[in-house]
């Protein structure tokens, strides 16, 4: 189990958003935050809208570790192009961050949870590093044994979400191609994510 995983909606009410769009977020029943004051509302400085942004969109993605996030970053920057979508595009290439969308999980933590325990291949070979890079044209499936899973096939049955257009899936065969990396208008978020904030808490 994901370190994080009894505890990933204090993530929704820290934020005060429904980060997954899930109909079990506390944030349907209490909107607003946890403690004596989550009550109170106070306008967030430039600084604080900027850590928000950051909050967010490493919760999204199973609340990624600051060293690991900072490395995206770096990468993002390096790459040509705008550095917000290269960001994105770089969450969305990880492997966990794929299964998820490919609907093979229910949450991106059991999507992590899934990779980690030998359950994905890629283009045939077993890959168990949820943060590894899926390229265009790679092959993510299931394995033959894994495809009974409980978790798998509750994924498959949610109406919650939608497979985006730059995946390609067999749901009957539980296998799907990444296509395309993606614009950030192409990523199918709940919320609005605001990666030019977070590159300017980096910049700082």
């Amino acid at each position: 189990m994901s370190k994080r995983q009894e505890s990933k909606y204090k993530i929704d009410r820290r934020l005060n958003v429904n980060l997954w769009g899930r109909s079990k977020s506390p944030i349907n029943r209490r909107a607003y935050g946890p403690g004596q004051h989550g009550q109170r509302r106070k306008k967030p400085s430039d600084f604080g809208l900027q850590l928000m942004a950051k909050q967010k969109l490493k919760g999204y993605y199973g609340n990624i570790g600051e060293r690991q996030f900072r490395r995206l970053y770096a990468e993002a920057v390096r790459r040509k192009g705008d550095t917000g979508e290269n960001l994105i595009q770089l969450l969305e290439r990880r492997l966990d961050a794929t299964v998820y969308r490919m609907k093979f999980a229910p949450t991106p933590f059991a999507a992590r949870q899934i990779v980690n325990h030998g359950h994905i291949r890629v283009n045939g070979k077993r890959v168990n590093i949820p943060s590894y890079q899926v390229r265009d044209g790679d092959v993510v499936e299931i394995k033959q044994k894994s495809k009974q899973m409980a978790l798998i096939l509750e994924a498959q049955g949610s109406r919650e979400r939608d497979i985006p257009d730059y995946l390609s899936v067999d749901t009957g065969a539980m296998k799907g191609t990444f296509v395309r990396a993606p614009l950030l208008a192409d990523v199918p978020y709940p919320v609005q994510m605001e990666p030019n904030l977070v590159i300017e808490y980096y910049s700082r």
